[in-house]
């Protein structure tokens, strides 16, 4: 998914290339999801851009606009766009390389394919040399919308303004104590706490992870469980990743050497690496729905965490590994339970049928039971399995049983009782 890194990619070609231009011709598809779940269509998409002058471009975490003024008007021109690439989305610009990730294809050379599949919206300007521009999403989980409000404000509306500081151009907002205090007040693991974009805009999966990583912390440990020390590491660890792949404009092939995320995308492939080049192991867990790349050998749990190791990590620590690591995270029952050792149990009672069963198997000796080991062909005989009841239940103390475990049934008298009563009757009569 496209991050504070990539947002900061796109706006950066957007002002480079579409800054101080008008806007001379658009397309918009009529996708239900892409508009239509922001309240908005392909339809007015296009009237609201089309003839428009571009006067500047922002973003805030992983959002991003651009200000259109109404060409030859000073006022603002109302609605401005705010999109949003969801998990595939994109913004092309012809002949010019933006995509770089594993989801967007790369531009080879000016033939490319024009527009690129899967567009919602595409649109050149009125300049010479023109300028074409397509936004792309095949998954359809991103977002164009339109907002009515002055180009200075945009941030102050819906979606924006529910959404917390940008770690790296709102410095002023994103502080120290800002993130001790919103640690402090919730309860929850902390990788979920960084992916809330009501608390920071901007850190999604790789960056979360790389995050927590590089401050030598456990994403599944509770946000509030934390020492200030803690805390200050993972602020520094936010602004360092942050402004570091910010400042690169999101191009990986610039990243540290040393950081997560050149070894982190193997999961799942065959023959991909599953350590780090200094041997450290890499496991994948799931905090907060979200799967998250861990090196348990460096990211130790200090506090609750809100599930107990995989068995991955387990592995990872089991040469040297330090015992508080493997921290109880289940929950404590009231009561003291008995540990009975597995040489102090005792044997259960036996029954008869419990060593009639054992002794047709053949599994007890002759000192437990006194019936002899018989080969398997010499068991499954009706004469033997006779023989081994009897001895069985002269072994148990128990008295002898009818072949449906039942006791023998009193005589029945040959005469019913029904001709006794009538016979009776009929010498009463004679009488």
């Amino acid at each position: 998914m496209p991050e504070i890194a990539e947002v900061a990619r796109i706006t950066h070609f957007l002002r480079q290339h579409l800054v101080g231009k008008r806007i001379a011709k658009v397309i918009a598809a009529d996708d239900s999801n892409v508009f239509g779940k922001v309240g908005t269509t392909g339809a007015e998409f296009q009237r609201a851009v089309t003839g428009k002058q571009v006067v500047s471009a922002g973003s805030q975490g992983k959002y991003f606009w651009y200000d259109t003024h109404a060409a030859g008007i000073t006022l603002d021109s109302p609605p401005h766009p705010v999109m949003h690439f969801g998990m595939t989305g994109w913004l092309h610009i012809r002949s010019e390389q933006t995509g770089y990730t594993r989801y967007i294809e790369k531009t080879k050379n000016d033939n490319e394919e024009w527009p690129p599949r899967f567009w919602k919206f595409q649109l050149e300007t009125d300049s010479d040399p023109k300028v074409e521009v397509a936004f792309t999403d095949a998954r359809r989980f991103g977002r164009v919308r339109l907002v009515d409000c002055p180009g200075g404000d945009i941030r102050k509306h819906s979606p924006l303004k529910e959404n917390g500081p940008d770690p790296v151009i709102d410095k002023d907002l994103f502080t120290e104590d800002y993130l001790k205090q919103k640690m402090r007040n919730r309860h929850v693991p902390i990788k979920a706490l960084l992916l809330d974009q009501a608390m920071i805009s901007g850190i999604g999966n790789w960056v979360g992870d790389e995050i927590m990583y590089h401050a030598r912390l456990h994403p599944e440990q509770y946000s509030d469980g934390f020492s200030d020390e803690d805390m200050a590491k993972l602020f520094k660890s936010i602004m360092y990743v942050c402004d570091t792949a910010v400042g690169h404009l999101g191009d990986s092939d610039k990243f540290p050497d040393d950081w997560l995320f050149n070894h982190r995308w193997g999961k799942g492939k065959k023959d991909a690496s599953t350590t780090l080049p200094t041997g450290e192991k890499i496991v994948f867990i799931t905090v907060g729905g979200r799967t998250s790349c861990v090196v348990p050998s460096v990211q130790r749990k200090t506090g609750k965490a809100t599930v107990s190791i995989t068995k991955e990590e387990s592995e990872a620590l089991e040469n040297g590994a330090e015992s508080k690591y493997f921290e109880e995270k289940a929950p404590k029952k009231s009561g003291k339970a008995t540990t009975i050792k597995k040489e102090e149990q005792q044997p259960a009672p036996r029954t008869a049928r419990s060593v009639k069963r054992k002794a047709v198997k053949g599994e007890e000796d002759d000192e437990e039971t006194g019936l002899e080991k018989v080969a398997p062909a010499k068991r499954n005989t009706k004469e033997y399995r006779k023989d081994s009841t009897a001895e069985a239940e002269s072994v148990s103390g128990k008295a002898p049983k009818t072949k449906k475990g039942k006791p023998e049934p009193k005589p029945v008298d040959p005469i019913p009782d029904s001709v006794r009563r009538r016979s009776g009757r009929l010498r009463e009569k004679v009488a």
